[in-house]
């Protein structure tokens, strides 16, 4: 697996340098993990029908609407996806084993795709797939600014409100939640790290 990390670029720029890594993906065979984050940016997914009272930015993910911010471990997976089921499971792995770790309360929800403290949404899930090779992945609230994350409802879902490890008492920076995310996707795809 090739790790890029990106730090905090534009969300528009990383579609655009996603893309440039997921025709490498198609051309290696390798599978290629993305670590950044964004500046403030609202993103709406195919899925999405509906106005909202912010300004957004469509992508070619699936799912709704979602808020991206500094202080947010951003995960891209370029990944070879013979099987899209199991590529979903060996994510949902990974991400599971990241929280039992840190945050054991934290359960993912199939009818509403991502992570939750009861009605507290901690992170979103949204893959799209293309010549057998997936795009975009999961954005982890680690340390954001939740009054701007609170503006919109996490994917449209009534009830439901944005959290992050901070609001839930754990302290660790987003380069160190990256770097427990890479142990755990590295052991749930049973694949060691190049950079």
């Amino acid at each position: 697996m090739k790790l890029h990390r990106w730090q905090e670029i534009f969300y528009t720029e990383a579609m655009d340098q996603m893309r440039l890594v997921h025709a490498e993906a198609c051309h290696d065979g390798k599978n290629h993990l993305i670590f950044c984050s964004h500046p403030p940016v609202f993103t709406v997914g195919t899925d999405d029908q509906k106005k909202w009272d912010v300004n957004v930015v469509s992508s070619d993910r699936g799912g709704s609407i979602t808020c991206h911010s500094p202080g947010q471990a951003v995960g891209y997976f370029c990944f070879q996806v013979p099987q899209p089921a199991r590529f979903y499971r060996n994510v949902l792995t990974a991400y599971e084993a990241f929280f039992a770790d840190v945050l054991p309360s934290v359960t993912y929800r199939k009818e509403a795709p991502g992570f939750y403290i009861e009605n507290r949404k901690i992170a979103s899930l949204g893959f799209r797939y293309a010549k057998g090779v997936s795009l975009h992945g999961v954005a982890l609230n680690v340390s954001v600014d939740l009054s701007l994350h609170r503006q919109i409802i996490p994917c449209g879902l009534e009830g439901i409100v944005a959290t992050s490890l901070e609001a839930e008492g754990v302290t660790m920076s987003v380069s160190e939640a990256e770097d427990c995310l890479l142990t755990c996707i590295a052991e749930a795809f049973d694949e060691d790290v190049e950079t």
